[in-house]
């Protein structure tokens, strides 16, 4: 069985990777390829899987929702990209497989287009983000309302097409909705906590004599930087606060950024540099610098992600799938709004509402000493903070179960 896996972000190639990793495990599949929607696949590229087709940076990064993001991107060559993909997934769907899309309806519309069969991997949409158990969230507007779903009635025709061989959403919620709307949809876990089984997770505690933060700025340039100096604005803030207390930061960068730019605010931020104490915390990744303020002690590093993860007790965070999946562990985020095109207070609110109160908005930087103190005095809040994260986002092993079922119910089915 050949697969084609389309795909539309960085996240998404990582979810998309995980799952490959499990197909290929069994023998029926004999050859995977990739065609990344946005950006150049460093993920898949990384990994060894091959890509077909063009492929190229735009301005947004894929986040084009603003006239002016998409005219960027429509001048650097997103028209003639655009089709030149759709033409290469077309010649694809002559070929005996099935395409695997990953992402939101971009992927689906271009798998449904091939006229092949296909799977659909829902990680952009959740059912959170208008509604809870409870019922609608009073957030949530009237049209949202009136389509019963945050899937809206064109992607479930979508889904409901009989090329569609399988559809899997990121949580039982989601799932549930789409049932009641004649769209059979699978919720086998979210594939985003896949990574996050094999270490100890340590958990934010009231008592902590020293607090391990993590930075996410986000993975996309030039917005990035400008989240990094935003960051360092709200750490300026809590050490100022909490003079006495000690603190780790670690900084979890993306590998295809630069490096310097973080650097050089650190110092002239006047941070300074320091040789690197792998006895201080033991990190896989012997390229990373270190750097100190005070009572406090920063790592950046670009090779250490899951370990960044797990060994800190809370998130400052202006980022997309890296703040569910540190949700997803139990722990809470800081969160504030950036300039874009990403990083948004749209963007921002909608992911408070997908993930609930497992992240807190402010307003501006300066505005996290203020939850830091909230958190530290309430106990009952951060038990309940970690049962929503994890409830939300689920448990580890969704991509062995997707894998598994895409082949004993999906090629099994197709001969």
């Amino acid at each position: 069985m050949k697969i084609l896996v389309i795909s539309n972000g960085h996240g998404e190639d990582t979810i998309a990777i995980s799952i490959i990793k499990e197909l290929i495990t069994y023998s029926i599949v004999s050859e995977v390829v990739a065609l990344p929607l946005v950006g150049e696949g460093y993920a898949f590229k990384n990994n060894q899987i091959p890509i077909i087709g063009k492929v190229s940076n735009m301005p947004s990064g894929g986040f084009n929702q603003k006239i002016s993001e998409l005219l960027r991107d429509v001048n650097k060559g997103l028209i003639n990209l655009t089709y030149q993909q759709y033409k290469v997934i077309y010649q694809w769907g002559k070929e005996d497989g099935i395409i695997l899309a990953v992402g939101d309806i971009l992927p689906l519309f271009f798998a449904w287009l091939s006229n092949t069969n296909f799977a659909f991997i829902g990680v952009a949409k959740s059912e959170y983000y208008v509604r809870d158990e409870s019922g609608w969230l009073s957030s949530t507007s009237m049209i949202d309302r009136f389509f019963k779903s945050v899937y809206y009635p064109w992607e479930r025709w979508l889904m409901r097409s009989n090329k569609c061989k399988g559809i899997f959403v990121r949580d039982t919620l989601t799932a549930a909705s789409l049932c009641k709307l004649k769209v059979f949809a699978h919720a086998l876990g979210n594939p985003m906590m896949n990574d996050f089984s094999k270490l100890t997770t340590v958990c934010f505690d009231t008592h902590l004599d020293q607090i391990t933060i993590l930075l996410l700025p986000g993975s996309r340039t030039p917005e990035t930087w400008r989240n990094w100096n935003l960051i360092l604005q709200s750490i300026q803030t809590i050490l100022k606060t909490f003079p006495k207390k000690s603190f780790l930061f670690l900084s979890a960068i993306a590998p295809s950024l630069k490096f310097t730019p973080f650097q050089k605010e650190l110092i002239d931020d006047n941070w300074k540099n320091q040789t690197l104490d792998q006895d201080y915390i033991k990190l896989k990744d012997s390229q990373a610098l270190q750097f100190q303020k005070k009572n406090a002690t920063l790592i950046l590093t670009q090779f250490a992600y899951e370990e960044c993860l797990q060994s800190s007790h809370l998130g400052i965070a202006m980022a997309g799938t890296a703040t569910e999946q540190f949700v997803g562990l139990g722990k809470p985020v800081i969160s504030f709004p950036g300039e874009g095109p990403q990083f948004t207070q749209y963007f921002a609110e909608s992911q408070t509402r997908l993930l609930g109160h497992s992240v807190i908005l402010v307003k501006k930087p300066n505005n996290s000493s203020e939850v830091l103190k909230k958190l530290l005095s309430d106990k009952k809040l951060i038990n309940s903070i970690s049962k929503n994260g994890k409830k939300r986002m689920g448990k580890s092993g969704a991509s062995k179960r997707i894998a598994k079922y895409l082949v004993n119910k999906c090629f099994d089915d197709l001969g």
